[in-house]
Order: C-alpha cells, then structure tokens, then sequence
C-alpha cells in the first residue's frame, strides 16, 4: 500500500479529481469534506501507532488542504497539528494568491502552497517531494537507477525527438550529429532521457550524477543545466530540458 494522504477539500469535484490523481500514482487517499470532518479524522489516526514508522502521528503520512472549510479552517488545523507536534507534511491548495496569504499559511507550519487552479500531476510531484524529504516510503532516488554503464554490460540506445544517446558507447547525438558532453553532462541528460516526464529536483540530479550526497543548493546543477542547453542551443533542442518552476527539471521532448 502506498503512501497514506488526506485530502481536505469541501468542493467534491475538486476533492474527487484530487484523490483520483494521487490513487493513480500509488498513494491511498481518504477524502474529508470539511475541517470538522478532518478534524475527527486526524484524531482517530493519533490514537494508533503509525504502521510505517512506529509512532502515534495522524495516522496519514501527508495532508492536502483548503483554507476555507466549514466546520475548521485550515489555518486552524495547521495550527492544532504543528501543537500537538505532528511533523506530517501539509500542502496546501487554495484560491488565496497573494504573497502575503503564502507567507502567513508558510509561517504557520505548512510545507508547502498551490494556488487554485493547479495542475494535478505538479501536485503529485510536490506531495513526492515532501514524502522523500521526510523518509516516507519509496523515494524516486531510491527507485531509480543511477547512471552510468557497469563493465562488461550494455544498455539500450535512448531516443528523445531529436537526440539519441547510447549509454555503452558513450555518445550523445542531434540528428545524427554528435554533440560533445563532459561525464556529468552526459549523466544529467542520460538521467532525463532515461526517465521522460518524470521532474528531478536539484538534489536528486545531484545525487544522482555526482553520486555524493546533497548539502546545500550552490546551484551547481542550475549551472550544469545551463552550459548544456548552450550546447543545444544551435539545433533549437534546448528547451527539451525544461525547468519546473520550484520543483526541478524534466524532460519535454
């Protein structure tokens, strides 16, 4: 069973949509109409020991929110939950789309903020994030292979529109053109062609491609990112990487 995530949302068309999405993707959703209904919920789940992590938390491994809900606001669930000290990760989605709405909701325990309407496979991707910053579960670095070719094997050529990169030989080419690719560029892009749609954040590039662990965000990787759409540039590729506004990048071939 995947992860376990409470949506909280009082429009049903939204709150079915949401939890739809997050069942495709693995993830076991239980829907909560208002903040009273949440509230309960939440509760419930403290009285019994986390499964996962042997510890009484609210029995979901991450919420999805509204602010604007009968019953209990989500401002105020954020605040019950941050007393009582549960550490679950909150994301919350809602129509409120100042800086300042985002800075209070933020400042009262929230992880996270997604401005209706939004796109349900970037909230998908930002409750991984969250799941993997915090150790639940499967993260995407543990599920994906880290490049490179072990000796003696061989691996698939990959295509991508225009590009074609064969990881035994070690070669990246446009058109059958070759395109000259230092060793980490050449994993940054055997990464993404390896993985198409999926959006890596920083540190999963970093880790990934450097096989060292990630400190701190030096920009590094934006760096590396950068010279290697210079080098895409003349063939009008360069924009197959694209970069996932506070998330990451991905490959858009």
């Amino acid at each position: 069973m995947g992860a376990r995530i409470l949506v909280i949302e009082d429009d049903a068309d939204i709150n079915e949509v949401t939890c739809t999405q997050l069942v495709r993707s693995g993830f076991d959703c239980t829907a909560a109409y208002s903040g009273s209904e949440a509230r309960l919920l939440l509760e419930r789940g403290t009285a019994e020991p986390s499964d996962d992590h042997g510890e009484a938390e609210c029995g979901f491994d991450c919420i999805v929110t509204d602010l604007m809900l009968p019953g209990m606001s989500g401002e105020r669930l954020i605040t019950m939950l941050r007393e009582r000290g549960a550490g679950v990760p909150i994301i919350v989605i809602s129509a409120r789309d100042t800086v300042a709405d985002r800075v209070a909701v933020l400042g009262l325990g929230a992880d996270d903020y997604l401005v209706k309407p939004f796109d349900l496979d970037e909230l998908v991707v930002r409750v991984q994030a969250q799941l993997r910053g915090r150790g639940y579960g499967r993260t995407a670095s543990s599920t994906i292979p880290a490049t490179g070719t072990a000796a003696g094997s061989t691996q698939p050529v990959l295509t991508a529109g225009r590009w074609t990169l064969d990881p035994t030989a070690r070669t990246f080419a446009i058109d059958h053109e070759s395109v000259s690719l230092t060793n980490t560029e050449f994993a940054i892009v055997e990464l993404l062609m390896a993985h198409p749609h999926t959006v890596f954040t920083k540190q999963q590039v970093y880790e990934l491609c450097w096989n060292e662990p990630y400190m701190v965000d030096d920009n590094t990787v934006t760096a590396h990112v950068s010279k290697i759409r210079a080098k895409l540039k003349p063939s009008g590729t360069d924009m197959y990487i694209r970069t996932v506004w506070g998330l990451g990048f991905k490959l858009d071939a």
